[in-house]
């Protein structure tokens, strides 16, 4: 049964993306929770899925070719993915992508690509959650923004981590506002699955209204840790999109009524849901047009909110060649000795000259 159900899985992961296997809510026929025996399959499907994230990315195509990008990668080394404008200086907004259970910031790359393509006046961060044991996956350690112990509804209300992954999402949004002067209102959360919980969790709760978001994207998720959420006032009408699968076992259809009731209960005003049929724990072209038309909506060109760089003339030497990198001129820069030489190219690049 173990090696039928890690075959199912890895197959289904193949045609869809998503290797959030365990995340929550699956029930047999009977309407049982799973018993050991059945959580050990999954643990061994998780495991193949995992041993598989790299080959799998295979369904990038499709958003079609990837050439001519109009935007810039950055991989820190650490699991955070970066994608900015191709000019820095162009951009005017903020979209974070969290990742499902057991996945890493590679799960969504070639989504945020898409997006990049889409709005490419926005800045894209996908961090990786740490790897630590997840209580239903036998203690085993994997990607996990929190733990999970179980699949019923009440095993999500404590979800021992969460405030500490809460804090890593508010840390991205704070360094982006104090670094660039970016205001919160041009700032977009999205996950899916567990980083989906993890968005409605953080973006409904950061501590003032001046911190409210331009919207908040939920893909095949729920609210976690009911039982300690409380709506910060003045978020209320922040927008949000929930997409969910009506045929997903992992996270019923159910509990995207569910947590949109118990948002609404603590005053929220502006919860969507979108429903796609026979869809099971995973995304489709439909849900991403549906996602990326939300962002646009919510994140519309505006060059008044344009970011506010540190001038070349006031660079080290070192932040200087970090630009230049990041802008993928080194290829410009190489015989450039002087200080100088590297301000000109970073200030020309900005200015539109190259």
């Amino acid at each position: 049964a173990s090696s039928i159900l890690a075959k199912k899985s890895a197959n289904q992961y193949l045609r869809t993306k998503r290797s959030a296997v365990v995340s929550s809510r699956t029930r047999n026929k009977s309407n049982t929770f799973l018993t050991t025996s059945s959580l050990v399959a999954v643990f061994v499907a998780t495991t193949v899925l995992s041993s598989l994230q790299q080959p799998v990315r295979a369904y990038s195509s499709f958003f079609g070719s990837r050439g001519n990008m109009s935007f810039n990668i950055e991989r820190d080394g650490k699991g955070t993915i970066t994608i900015t404008p191709k000019n820095e200086a162009d951009q005017t907004a903020l979209i974070v992508i969290s990742h499902g259970l057991g996945d890493s910031s590679e799960g969504f790359a070639d989504v945020a690509q898409h997006l990049a393509r889409e709005l490419p006046y926005a800045k894209i961060v996908l961090p990786t959650a740490p790897t630590q044991p997840v209580t239903m996956n036998m203690g085993m350690a994997m990607p996990s923004w929190y733990d999970i112990t179980g699949l019923d509804e009440r095993s999500n209300e404590e979800c021992k981590g969460i405030e500490e992954s809460k804090s890593t999402l508010e840390t991205i949004l704070e360094q982006e506002h104090t670094s660039t002067g970016l205001p919160y209102s041009r700032m977009v959360l999205s996950g899916f699955s567990q980083g989906g919980a993890l968005s409605l969790y953080t973006g409904l709760q950061l501590s003032t209204v001046e911190q409210k978001l331009a919207g908040i994207v939920v893909m095949s998720a729920y609210l976690p840790g009911s039982k300690k959420f409380q709506l910060t006032d003045g978020l209320q009408d922040t927008p949000i999109l929930h997409c969910h699968g009506t045929a997903d076992p992992m996270v019923l259809f159910a509990m995207a009524g569910k947590s949109k009731a118990l948002v609404e209960e603590k005053g929220a005003t502006n919860y969507d849901i979108k429903s796609y049929a026979g869809l099971q724990h995973s995304v489709n072209m439909q849900e991403i047009d549906d996602v990326t038309q939300f962002i646009k909506k919510v994140l519309p060109p505006d060059d008044t909110c344009k970011i506010k760089l540190k001038a070349p003339e006031d660079m080290s030497i070192k932040e200087l060649k970090a630009a230049i990198r990041k802008a993928g001129l080194s290829s410009q820069a190489v015989g450039l000795m002087e200080k100088s030489e590297f301000i000109k190219l970073v200030r020309d690049h900005r200015d539109g000259k190259l």
